[in-house]
């Protein structure tokens, strides 16, 4: 139970930073963001480095088509 109110801490953390990434594109921020929540899914669903790495290429992947015409 703790650990997962670290990871979710740690989510929004690092989400609420990448919000403050002016320079990047609106692409570029959706993928990065999806890459972090998929990766933690990944790890709370799987719990291991692979689930971690295949949820962030995943969420990265729907990242970058969110809002794409």
């Amino acid at each position: 139970m703790k650990s997962t109110i670290v990871k979710a801490i740690a989510l929004l953390a690092v989400a609420g930073s990448l919000t403050a990434c002016e320079s990047m594109s609106r692409t570029q921020r959706n993928t990065a963001t999806g890459a972090v929540i998929g990766g933690v899914a990944g790890n709370l669903i799987g719990g291991d480095t692979g689930s971690t790495l295949g949820g962030a290429a995943l969420g990265g992947v729907i990242g970058s088509q969110v809002n794409r015409r």
